[in-house]
């Protein structure tokens, strides 16, 4: 039986029930009612273990295709999508395994000089969190942020767990680490107050469907499929945010949409949204948060 007692099923108790018609009203910046932001992963693996993003599965370890393909997005793909977020003038939301200082740390290097957001993703992409004990995450999420903090001049505010794996105690953690948003919790078009056992903590929409691994690798879905896919998403929201004020993420990873024939298609989705910034607030998830953060209320 999963029912308690009173009848009722076992709750996170992080926030309650909410539908999205009937909220107050707000703005973003510039009275714009559709802010879009980019989070572009950028993953560190181990070679030979741990989990793994595969391109072709079931093949046995040590797996020289699978991290090639995985590697190629740190040695290329990530420097072709900063070419297209520079032709585009976009600004990013960079997601980083801490591990890539040691590994890379000249792709970091070349997103802090376009001066996009660095958001902590865990220290790799080779585990997740999910099983640890209590302080055994609060170690996990100390390291990545102090190797982030040391190498960046601050400390990162926004967090995305590595496969968005959670413990119980995960946003408790979070907050007392001094996190002010958690992109984990995709559950609404609009940022969500999360309690923690010492004050709150701001989930901000991140995409699940509108994610190049979960749709081109879990769903086989096209290239130009997924572009579309982009495309479609804002026209639709940019409409219904004349009811309510939403959030559009897309979520990128560099060895996925860094591929050439994908990064075309994704180039002619992000410039048909570019094309419409003037109706729109093109921005990153710390800005989101801030600027949700600071509404009365």
């Amino acid at each position: 039986m999963i029912a308690r007692a009173d009848g009722r099923l076992r709750s996170h108790n992080r926030f309650a029930y909410s539908p999205i018609v009937g909220r107050p009203a707000f703005e973003w910046p510039g009275g714009k009612r559709l802010a879009v932001y980019v989070a572009l992963n950028l993953e560190h693996y181990a070679f030979g273990e741990g989990l793994v993003e595969e391109l072709v599965p079931g093949i046995p370890q040590p797996d020289v295709l699978n991290h090639s393909w995985r590697e190629y997005g740190n040695r290329v793909g990530a420097w072709r999508l900063a070419g297209v977020l520079d032709e585009l003038d976009l600004p990013a939301t960079v997601l980083v395994n801490s591990d890539l200082y040691a590994h890379c740390p000249e792709v970091v290097a070349a997103f802090r000089a376009r001066g996009d957001e660095i958001a902590a993703h865990g220290r790799t992409n080779s585990e997740r969190q999910n099983d640890l004990a209590e302080g055994a995450e609060r170690a996990l999420i100390g390291e990545a942020t102090e190797t982030i903090a040391r190498h960046e001049g601050k400390r990162p505010l926004g967090w995305l767990g590595p496969w968005i794996a959670e413990t119980r105690l995960t946003p408790d953690l979070l907050h007392e680490a001094g996190y002010e948003y958690v992109l984990d919790w995709c559950a609404d078009d609009q940022p969500v107050w999360l309690a923690t056992r010492a004050g709150r903590l701001l989930a901000v929409p991140y995409p699940q469907e509108l994610n190049d691994s979960s749709a081109i690798i879990g769903r086989r879905v096209g290239a130009d499929a997924f572009g579309s896919m982009i495309v479609d998403q804002f026209d639709e929201m940019l409409e219904q945010s004349a009811d309510a004020p939403l959030v559009m993420g897309v979520a990128l990873h560099a060895y996925i949409v860094g591929q050439p024939f994908r990064l075309r298609h994704l180039r002619r989705a992000l410039r048909h949204i570019t094309g419409k910034r003037e109706s729109t607030w093109l921005t990153t998830a710390g800005a989101i948060a801030r600027h949700y953060a600071a509404l009365p209320g």
